[in-house]
């Protein structure tokens, strides 16, 4: 724990101790008593968000374009919302990243990001911006009701479902296979369906020359490369087999979930068993990297450490945890320290200027 924390967290305490100082005894029951208590109290707060969210230097870019944002919502009419009951279709807040004066002869390739449980679609725009500022088109997708929160087009907050809290929560793929299988296949069917739809809507809408978005006017669709974090990397893993139009995948710390077929009688995962269809990049943290000849679900990823090539790659992030392969370590480190169970050896900034750099090679190879 950095001396910065401690000096917080005692600070947190000793107002803490004041407030209750202020308000329990008689004495201080009197306007100046009542006064005092109400600044610790905001003191106490106060001091919990700078330990939380700590002013942070983002990381700068390396390529030569400036980054242009734009916000949309695609609405899937084919489905209706899984986790509400009230009859209404799935909506998908998404994002795009994408180069400013890029040069209208070309056209950039497109990157579909997916985020883990609980997150949201910014969960990793350090890693978008950089890609962006090479010439790379970035959208990332808020998976309704799996991230943290979202704003949807009727400007409705949806925070993340109980539900799914509670099946991430009762989830044990080592002791009960048989329940993870049925949580896999439900989670999965969710998000690459999310992921199918927004890159049939993306492809459709370039073809059309529709000008709603400017970033449709950039698009690549014959190069297209689907990433994601946790979760959101094994839905994209998923989508690397489902469609013949994806050129590269890159998943960050996530099992292949969609490959598992069934449950045996010893209680392992039966996987599929054909080659993996696109070049591929699996990026894992001490979270995951020395279980993966361990935990059942991970199989398929062992596997793959046995099959290094240029289109099969595996790279380990060490003295860091899950989080810290997100933005989260930027903007709490505070967080992702107790997330992950322990600071992390690197400076995030190092961490995602890493993993930038590894990403962009890789896609500058294979798109």
């Amino acid at each position: 724990m950095k001396a910065r924390h401690i000096f917080l967290l005692t600070a947190m305490i000793i107002e803490l101790i004041l407030f209750f100082y202020c308000f329990i005894r008689k004495s201080n029951h009197v306007p100046a008593g009542y006064i005092c208590g109400v600044l610790s109290l905001v003191l106490f707060v106060c001091t919990g968000w700078l330990l939380l969210f700590p002013k942070v230097t983002p990381v700068e870019t390396t390529g030569k374009y400036k980054i242009i944002r734009e916000d949309s919502f695609y609405i899937d009419t084919s489905r209706l919302e899984t986790y509400n009951d009230d009859g209404g279709y799935r909506e998908l807040p998404v994002s795009f990243w994408y180069p400013d004066g890029y040069d209208d002869i070309q056209r950039c390739p497109l990157v579909v990001f997916s985020h883990g449980s609980f997150g949201v679609k910014e969960s990793n725009e350090t890693l978008y911006r950089e890609l962006a500022s090479h010439g790379y088109a970035v959208c990332s997708i808020d998976h309704t009701y799996q991230c943290f929160k979202t704003k949807l087009s009727n400007g409705r907050t949806i925070r993340v479902s109980g539900e799914f809290m509670k099946e991430i929560a009762s989830d044990k793929p080592q002791d009960k296979p048989e329940q993870s299988l049925a949580h896999f296949e439900k989670w999965m069917e969710i998000r690459t369906g999310d992921i199918n739809f927004v890159l049939d809507t993306i492809i459709e809408n370039v073809d059309e020359g529709n000008n709603e978005l400017k970033a449709y006017n950039l698009i690549d669709t014959s190069r297209i490369c689907v990433m994601g974090h946790s979760l959101g990397g094994s839905a994209a893993l998923g989508v690397g087999r489902q469609r013949d139009d994806i050129s590269a995948v890159i998943s960050l710390e996530a099992p292949f979930l969609c490959d598992i077929k069934g449950v045996d009688k010893d209680g392992s995962f039966i996987f599929e068993q054909s080659e993996y269809p696109v070049p591929v990049l699996n990026i894992y943290s001490d979270a995951s990297w020395e279980h993966l000849r361990e935990w059942k679900q991970y199989e398929e990823n062992a596997r793959l450490l046995d099959m290094e090539s240029e289109d099969i790659q595996n790279v380990h992030f060490s003295g860091i945890g899950h989080f810290s392969l997100t933005d989260l370590s930027l903007t709490s480190p505070f967080l992702t320290m107790i997330f992950d169970g322990g600071s992390p050896k690197d400076a995030p900034q190092a961490t995602l200027k890493k993993l930038n750099e590894i990403c962009l090679t890789f896609l500058d190879k294979h798109l």
